[in-house]
């Protein structure tokens, strides 16, 4: 979810909403926040780097080359291809506005890694 101020909506969202704080990240210039609201998914990330207003849904495909194949099959373009720290994505916009990502999970101890860091 695009965000202004993370730190700022991170209080918020800790303080106000009760959310536990997975991690909250700066690198590579931006500030990035994962909150868990409930015990289940899905789970909330702030980002600073992000364009817009609107939050981009990810989702996580066994494959991702074969997800990007049939989304091309079906006429819709995937975007270009990025990175997180879960592995590769690919993240698009759909004519009606709406915002999706797909990635495939090709580094699974990143959750591991990035769990209880608190940069701000």
């Amino acid at each position: 979810m695009p965000s202004r101020d993370v730190a700022a909506d991170l209080q918020r969202f800790e303080g106000g909403l009760g959310a536990d704080v997975v991690f909250a990240i700066e690198a590579f210039g931006a500030r990035v926040a994962m909150l868990k609201l409930a015990a289940g998914p899905p789970q909330l990330l702030l980002a600073d780097h992000l364009q817009g207003e609107r939050p981009v849904l990810v989702y996580r495909v066994a494959e991702l080359e074969a997800a990007v194949g049939e989304l091309e099959r079906r006429g819709v373009d995937p975007g270009p291809q990025l990175g997180i720290p879960h592995g590769p994505l690919h993240s698009f916009e759909l004519d009606g506005g709406q915002r999706v990502a797909i990635y495939e999970l090709t580094r699974p101890n990143a959750g591991d890694h990035l769990a209880g860091r608190r940069d701000f």
